[in-house]
């Protein structure tokens, strides 16, 4: 048995998309017994987490010659590493007698269009890329050529359990939940396009906005200068111990981007019990299945959001018939235990 290392941006929950790929990671490999131990570093974090399963983190405190050196001195003692991002697969140590094996994650927007040239040398020197879905492969195999050694692992939540069924209340409601930055190709800027046709048929419909970032400020006065401004809601930042509650107000959750790698938002929202409105354009239709865990729209064509949107908020069968369908196909697919199955399947080879 080996002992690996894992090499990650954050642990912390609430930290972003990348974030919670190192906590299924860490956990997932925490139930396995084809090493003898595991041990890992974080960048940013300042202190270690303690529910990891009982893996053991340094952290660098946004130290990147601390993460380098951390790096060093694992590589004496361990026979694999894992990390949660080409970025930072760029410190592999590669030193005649420390470079050991390595994973790396691959999640879309920094493979794709603009992807830096490191982060792609570091891709291509890894022993294993962990894909996280088929279209990010194919996007970027399209625009940088055949990649090898990569491996498709769809991800998942940290949950096993779906939350209890609550009777929901209040207005019809379209929740959309993501970081705001760059959000023109999110999907806010179609979401509140749509609106005032949306509340135009559906007239009391409430569109609600969850997420933080350097666009909030922006999209915020795009809000207030809509026609159906009274009826959107940007709520910003909200903890994690309140999402319970936005989750269970929801009666449709849409993000028809065109920039998702995967989506983890799609999934959490199945696991809720909502039918989902995404794209075409994206990895959204890879996960989201149209016509029965909700809707891919194509977003250049005018009218399709706001039909289906109208369409899952008039309809109340329909929505929680596809609500159940993706409850249903979270548990299959993107519980923790079926991330856990698909990541130890897929990485057995290399860990062994």
């Amino acid at each position: 048995m080996s002992p690996i290392f894992l090499a990650c941006t954050s642990f912390r929950p609430g930290n972003g998309g990348i974030a919670r790929v190192a906590r299924l990671t860490a956990k997932a490999t925490a139930t396995s017994r084809l090493w003898s131990r595991i041990n890992a570093v974080s960048l940013l974090d300042d202190r270690p987490p303690t529910d990891l399963g009982g893996v053991g983190v340094r952290t660098a405190h946004s130290s990147p010659l601390r993460f380098a050196l951390a790096l060093r001195r694992a590589s004496l003692g361990h026979h694999r590493f894992v990390y949660d991002f080409s970025g930072l697969a760029r410190a592999h140590p590669a030193f005649p007698g420390l470079r050991r094996p390595f994973a790396v994650w691959m999640h879309g927007v920094e493979v794709w269009e603009k992807a830096r040239g490191d982060r792609l040398r570091a891709l291509r020197s890894a022993n294993l890329v962990l894909c996280n879905s088929a279209y990010t492969q194919r996007r970027a195999e399209r625009l940088h050529g055949k990649m090898q050694n990569v491996r498709t692992c769809w991800l998942g939540t940290e949950d096993e359990d779906a939350p209890p069924t609550r009777e929901k209340q209040g207005p019809p409601t379209v929740l959309v939940v993501g970081r705001l930055e760059g959000f023109l190709n999110k999907g806010h800027n179609p979401l509140l396009d749509a609106w005032p046709r949306v509340t135009s048929l559906v007239p009391d419909a409430r569109l609600v906005v969850v997420g933080t970032g350097p666009s909030l400020g922006d999209l915020r006065e795009r809000a207030r200068h809509s026609p159906a401004a009274r009826l959107i809601e940007v709520r910003g930042f909200v903890p994690e111990e309140q999402m319970p509650a936005v989750w269970s107000s929801a009666t449709v959750f849409a993000m028809p981007s065109r920039t998702e790698g995967f989506g983890l938002v799609y999934v959490e929202a199945m696991r809720w019990g909502l039918p989902v409105v995404a794209s075409i354009h994206d990895a959204g239709g890879e996960i989201n299945v149209d016509g029965s865990t909700g809707y891919n729209v194509n977003l250049d064509r005018r009218d399709e959001l706001v039909d289906r949107l109208v369409h899952l908020l008039r309809e109340d069968t329909i929505a929680r018939e596809f609500g159940q369908n993706a409850q249903a196909r979270w548990k299959e697919h993107f519980s923790m235990g079926a991330f856990r199955s698909r990541f130890l399947a897929v990485t057995r080879d290399f860990f062994t």
